[in-house]
């Protein structure tokens, strides 16, 4: 999850993610009203975004969804062969 937020007077706007659904998440990210905006209006995708801002926790990410193909992969190989 991932989320865009002003300070309470609407001038410095933050980004936070949240991964594998831990309660404090990550760090929040200073960013521009400009990047909110677009992020607000879906004019960058979520996957992007993530990329942009929490590139090492996308890092773990990707690779755990590589282990779980290669695994999947593996157990459908060894189905196949018996």
């Amino acid at each position: 999850m991932v989320s865009v937020y002003p300070d309470k007077d609407g001038i410095v706007w933050w980004t936070k993610a949240w991964f594998n659904g831990r309660k404090q998440g990550e760090r929040a990210i200073e960013i521009t009203r400009a990047l909110a905006i677009k992020f607000i209006h879906d004019d960058i995708q979520k996957d992007e975004w993530l990329e942009e801002f929490f590139p090492k926790q996308m890092e773990v990410v990707h690779s755990a969804l590589a282990q779980t193909r290669e695994q999947v992969i593996s157990q459908f190989s060894a189905q196949s062969q018996t």
